[in-house]
């Protein structure tokens, strides 16, 4: 008797789970036994873990990936009317944090092959009142950080790295040094949404920094203004954004796995490539010169709308689940058009709106698995490169 395929998910957290079901299992009861559910020393030793394995740096948690960004912000003081360059092409709390703090978040356009900020759109677009660049990572590898933080440099800005879904992709300067991405400009933040690459049980997110001053200020802010160890003294105005003492445990423990299951997808993202490299009218993702890519999406673009939206029904009439990352720009969300942006003002933005597709990848994704996706895609593409 043939024994069934496994279904095939987009990310399968059960499965990743189960395989590390005894450490989790003793991280909770831990937790449970010690009491410390806010601020308890798993919080720290996480921190500490983190910047160890992002290279030693300072590590400051916090309570979700938006909130990081945020902070970010607000560490730089600055004012009302402040602007922060941001790509078009990302996901809206890049822009959120910004306008949240009543900064005017400037879009500029992405590479059409990286999908990243375009140092050259972000370049046209400084002001004399802007203040800072941040460049978001997208799907597992690093924007181009020699030429925005040349950029940044240049014109006296602070560079920004949202790096919710590159967490461990490194960045290799023209000198040969490499850094882990989110450790180069002056913050990085990261998100543990579940289903990131490092992903709590719940929402959690963590600022970089290589300066010690600049993390005391970050984690004064993170906790309603108060300075590490001074309760009840409030030196500046903050927010109460605090990692979960539960999270942080089973972080830990998943920290410990995390270089296994980049490689794991890694080996996906290859298979992909040898299966999808030369179809007509799909194009897999590209490589950013000098980056590691950790594949937090395999994304691929179509020729068309049409086609893009036709492949991802029949992907799901097959049961292969995709997504598309993401629909809309952000100048074009209603939330935004106060901004006074048009559309076709950023081309290659919207065209990836209407083209990308991410298909499913996690470490558990199995050979047979990926080689099942790819041939009800070619199948596909057979019969639909004459209408792309």
């Amino acid at each position: 008797m043939s024994v069934p395929a496994l279904p095939i998910r987009l990310l399968d957290l059960p499965a990743q789970h189960a395989a590390i079901q005894p450490e989790l299992d003793a991280a909770l009861q831990r937790v449970l036994q010690e009491g410390a559910f806010i601020q308890g020393p798993d919080v720290q030793l996480f921190a500490q873990e983190l910047g160890l394995y992002l290279g030693g740096t300072h590590v400051v948690p916090c309570a979700n990936g938006t909130d990081a960004l945020q902070l970010a912000l607000m560490a730089l003081d600055l004012q009302p009317g402040d602007e922060v360059i941001v790509p078009a092409f990302t996901y809206v709390a890049t822009a959120e944090a910004a306008a949240i703090l009543g900064l005017k978040p400037v879009m500029a356009d992405v590479d059409p092959h990286t999908f990243t900020l375009d140092p050259a759109a972000a370049a046209a677009a400084i002001t004399p009142r802007t203040r800072a660049i941040m460049a978001v990572h997208l799907y597992g590898q690093c924007a181009d950080l020699t030429a925005l933080k040349t950029l940044a440099d240049q014109h006296q800005l602070a560079l920004i790295e949202d790096n919710a879904q590159a967490i461990g992709a490194t960045w290799q300067f023209s000198d040969g040094s490499i850094q882990h991405a989110g450790t180069v400009g002056e913050v990085g933040t990261t998100s543990f949404f579940p289903s990131k690459n490092l992903g709590a049980m719940g929402d959690g997110g963590a600022l970089f920094t290589r300066s010690e001053a600049r993390a005391a200020q970050l984690h004064e802010l993170a906790n309603h203004g108060q300075p590490r160890g001074k309760k009840y003294l409030h030196q500046r105005i903050g927010l109460n954004s605090r990692l979960d003492t539960l999270q942080a445990a089973l972080l830990r423990v998943k920290l410990r796995h995390l270089t296994n299951w980049t490689e794991a997808r890694q080996q996906a993202a290859a298979r992909y490539d040898a299966a999808l490299a030369n179809v007509p009218g799909l194009r897999i993702p590209t490589r950013q010169p000098g980056s590691t890519h950790v594949f937090h999406q395999y994304t691929i673009t179509l020729g068309s709308t049409a086609v893009r939206d036709a492949l991802q029904q029949h992907l799901q009439q097959h049961g292969i689940p995709s997504v598309v990352y993401y629909p809309l720009p952000v100048h074009t969300q209603p939330a935004y058009r106060y901004l006074g942006y048009r559309e076709g003002q950023f081309p290659v933005a919207e065209q990836l709106c209407g083209t990308v597709l991410s298909l499913p990848i996690h470490p558990g994704l199995v050979a047979d698995q990926i080689d099942r996706i790819a041939e009800v895609i070619l199948a596909f593409m057979g019969g639909a490169t004459g209408v792309a």
